[in-house]
């Protein structure tokens, strides 16, 4: 087939800096779509009809033109957070030739001479600033796209919020025209410098001495996290998600999560995974928004109400984590019900009741039960004791897969 569209990456050079197979698109399209800043880098000689994209955004105007000779105007490397990805999930391959120019990003690291495949990239466009947290790290270099030009100033205050106070900021404007520039300084003296809306922010992470080191493993302290007691603690968090066992693009069923710590680790173990947290006290649900967003996971989804009637409708998960409402009529079996094949399920019970009904799962449903005991050092008088924590009974079992 041959391809009727044409995704053309235009840099801040304009026209002059495309290659000769994308001045040839420009040329023969019939319609040519974009946004405002990219048309205006055409010059006159396009005689294509021009076409703005619409607000709110659409693709609509180019698949309404499938089968015609259509160009979309994007900037820098389309398939690089840009509009090209979004094409490609409703545009087969073959009907799409791709003409990328090189990405921001790119062009930063090289003003920068950051080896690109050691960068942490990320975008703030019209995504929250949150998402931020979950990638600070001592020694982590890290691109970002702005989402305007007041994102440096709300980056570097969410870095001295953080303990990231020391890091190295530079803001890097207009790259590849004849207007770059570059604003360098560390978050704690940044002084809101007024930049362009198209900017790309570098940060070289450095901490305060005393700033908390986060792992992106399981079991993160307890101390990361705002809680009312209700918070599965560190040790048994740590086990959970490992038989939990998170992979790239998959979702949990985070139910009755508490302060949300289960979800937001498994969302913490790689940029895909997804949690619906289902709580129905208010008091915890205010705990899980504020713990998502401060541990960089902004995107997961609080389902607000009581277990088995707030699972309704949802979205199948490929694992499930019943931290709460253990021993609730209807809970395991919807949960049972909904999981997909091969997914894993896991339950924990600290109360005599909840182990009962964990001990008949296992009878019916099969899989591992596993007691979990923890102690943990304090002082008695001069000496110091061990202080044992409330046993914890784990049920970890795997869906058939021809169930």
């Amino acid at each position: 087939m041959t391809p009727w569209l044409t995704v053309v990456g235009i840099g801040e050079d304009g026209f002059g800096g495309l290659g000769k197979n994308a001045r040839r698109a420009l040329m023969n399209a019939s319609r040519i779509v974009g946004g405002q800043r990219q048309l205006d880098l055409l010059p006159v000689c396009i005689r294509a009809e021009q076409q703005l994209w619409p607000t709110p955004f659409s693709l609509a105007p180019v698949l309404e033109q499938r089968g015609k000779a259509v160009c979309v105007l994007a900037s820098g490397d389309p398939m690089f957070y840009g509009v090209g990805a979004s094409l490609a999930r409703l545009v087969s391959g073959d009907e799409m030739l791709i003409l990328p120019a090189p990405s921001s990003c790119s062009l930063a690291a090289a003003r920068l001479a950051w080896p690109l495949q050691d960068v942490v990239t990320l975008s703030l466009v019209a995504r929250p600033l949150a998402a931020l947290n979950a990638q600070l790290f001592s020694g982590v270099r890290l691109l970002l796209l702005s989402n305007d030009g007041k994102s440096p100033a709300a980056v570097a205050q969410l870095l001295r919020e953080r303990g990231f106070g020391p890091s190295r900021m530079s803001v890097l404007e207009h790259l590849g025209s004849s207007a770059e520039r570059r604003v360098d300084g560390t978050a704690n003296d940044w002084n809101n410098p007024v930049v362009a809306d198209l900017n790309v922010i570098a940060i070289e992470c450095l901490t305060d001495a005393n700033t908390p080191r986060l792992s992106r493993l399981a079991g993160l302290p307890d101390s990361a996290f705002r809680h009312d007691g209700q918070l599965t603690k560190r040790e048994v968090r740590a086990i959970t998600l490992a038989r939990l066992a998170p992979t790239p693009g998959e979702l949990l069923w985070d139910v009755g999560a508490g302060s949300g710590s289960i979800g937001i680790e498994w969302m913490r173990a790689h940029p895909s995974c997804r949690t619906l947290a289902i709580e129905a006290d208010e008091g915890r649900q205010q705990l899980i928004e504020h713990n998502r967003d401060a541990l960089g996971v902004p995107g997961l989804q609080l389902i607000r109400g009581k277990a088995p009637q707030a699972l309704a409708g949802l979205e199948r998960p490929d694992a499930i984590f019943i931290g709460g409402g253990v021993t609730r009529e209807g809970v395991f079996e919807t949960c049972w019900e909904h999981l997909k094949p091969g997914g894993r399920l896991v339950a924990n019970a600290v109360t005599l009741q909840s182990e009962v009904t964990l001990m008949q799962w296992r009878e019916q449903y099969g899989g591992e039960l596993t007691r979990i005991h923890v102690a943990q050092a304090q002082p008695l008088g001069e000496f110091d004791t061990w202080r044992q924590a409330l046993p914890i009974t784990l049920l970890d079992l795997v869906k058939p897969l021809d169930a």
